[in-house]
């Protein structure tokens, strides 16, 4: 089989746990390049947390895209125009907020390149870290948010969290895509949004077969593109309960998995 996709999860999948590159993924996914494959990342990360890294393994140069908010935003990496967009309306996002009041949980969302919210929690800290986004903490969560925005997400421990999810999707599941990137994040975006239907978007456009494309992910916002991809493969540090749920397990974020995948299946070709 010749793939023609190679579609990433960032987070645990492509960085390692200090949020890096390593040298052997980079060095093998500029490879796949070279073979005309396109490299697609897909991430739960907001757009600006995403270009920088997009822009260091050469995406804009090689005509590719990323997948941001979950599949909320299709980006062409060429031109950074938006291709696709799916947000979350004022009202809705207002309900949410009432849902977290209710639920002794913290909200943010995203608004021009910021974090957005009037909660203080080591969760907000951690996301800030991780995106490298600044963070706007507001008085008013409603009065502040004032227009729509691709995506929500509650945090909170991730025992209870759990609870709180399935409250949420009990609520509200008929019109939110809800899914877990870290298991103190609870990730909200627009019913019918998630990695895999905004790769089927994209596929389309580009006239490639899901049977031509490999998927990498190691979480629950991931299970969807996995599920979708011809091959599906998750590193090693995958969530437990997930490991059966992929065609072929390969070595941690922290060991190059990403470097192995392409090896293995793209310049060596190998069948599953």
């Amino acid at each position: 089989m010749k793939y023609k996709m190679l579609v990433l999860d960032m987070d645990d999948t492509l960085l390692t746990d200090d949020h890096q590159i390593s040298d052997k993924n980079k060095a093998m996914i500029h490879k796949a390049q070279e073979l005309g494959v396109y490299v697609v990342l897909a991430s739960g990360r907001p757009t600006p947390a995403m270009i920088n890294y997009a822009k260091d393994l050469n995406l804009h140069t090689n005509e590719s895209y990323i997948l941001a908010y979950n599949g909320g935003q299709i980006i062409e990496m060429k031109s950074e125009q938006v291709l696709f967009e799916q947000s979350i309306s004022k009202e809705h996002i207002h309900q949410l907020y009432d849902f977290s009041v209710a639920n002794n949980v913290h909200i943010i969302t995203y608004f021009d390149g910021a974090i957005v919210t009037e909660n203080d929690s080591e969760y907000i800290d951690l996301e800030v870290h991780i995106t490298g986004m600044p963070l706007r903490r507001v008085d008013n969560f409603k009065e502040a948010v004032n227009q729509s925005s691709v995506k929500c997400i509650m945090l909170a421990e991730p025992s209870y969290l759990k609870v709180v999810s399935e409250q949420l999707q009990a609520e509200m599941s008929s019109h939110k895509s809800i899914t877990t990137s870290k298991p103190f994040f609870l990730e909200i975006m627009q019913s019918g949004i998630d990695k895999a239907a905004s790769l089927a978007r994209l596929a389309s456009t580009l006239n490639i077969n899901a049977s031509e494309i490999i998927a990498v992910g190691n979480a629950y916002n991931d299970l969807t593109m996995i599920e979708y991809a011809g091959l599906g493969v998750w590193v090693d540090n995958v969530e437990p309960e997930l490991r059966e749920r992929a065609n072929v397990i390969v070595a941690s974020n922290n060991n190059d998995g990403v470097a192995e995948v392409i090896e293995r299946f793209i310049v060596n070709g190998e069948e599953v």
